[in-house]
């Protein structure tokens, strides 16, 4: 297992890579965390009873006059491709086509992760969420400059369910690959571990 102080090492090195603080040395980040845990099916949302969902707090500091750039980085380094930048929807859905990875980049939010009466967890600017397909989510409320980049891993997308899962979803839930890396740690993060059927 990775020492945090290497893996916050490794995170520091990434951020002034891409151009944190404008490539200077800057005071050191609050040092990061993670936290997993499994969300059972809820009512219609299938959540991933296999796969946990994983937090890393403080994962990358917050700068610049792009802030999403470093976080984009960051997974396009570990091969999890960014795909867009924008928030996160105020009802529950969840994706069948991909793993997903949210990295917020600005604000702050109280989401909702695996259905109605699921657990309520409050990220920041700085936060990253790593939600594995069938997760449930929404925005409970949210600052105003709350900001989101959202990332796949290669070959995989995202589409908005909002009901049970049909026959062909349930499907893909069930035979959709594992990523190649961690897309915060790359080969040596938690999904490396934790994710296994």
């Amino acid at each position: 297992m990775m020492e945090r102080r290497s893996f916050n090492s490794i995170l520091t090195g990434l951020w002034l890579s891409l151009g944190g603080a404008h490539g200077r040395a800057a005071a050191a980040p609050p040092p990061v965390r993670s936290e997993s845990f499994i969300l059972c099916a809820n009512d219609w949302v299938p959540n991933n009873p296999k796969l946990p969902v994983i937090l890393y707090r403080n994962a990358l500091p917050v700068s610049g006059n792009d802030p999403a750039t470093v976080f984009e980085g960051l997974f396009q380094h570990n091969g999890w491709p960014p795909q867009w930048r924008n928030g996160v929807y105020s009802f529950h859905h969840y994706h069948t086509m991909g793993h997903e990875v949210l990295g917020f980049y600005g604000g702050s939010a109280q989401l909702m992760l695996g259905g109605a009466n699921g657990r309520v967890v409050d990220v920041r600017a700085g936060d990253i969420a790593l939600l594995p397909a069938g997760t449930g989510h929404m925005n409970m409320g949210s600052s105003p400059d709350f900001a989101v980049v959202g990332a796949y891993p290669p070959g995989q997308d995202f589409d908005i369910v909002r009901d049970a899962p049909s026959g062909p979803q349930r499907a893909r839930l069930a035979s959709l690959p594992f990523p190649a890396s961690d897309p915060v740690m790359g080969t040596h993060g938690p999904t490396t571990r934790e994710w296994r059927y």
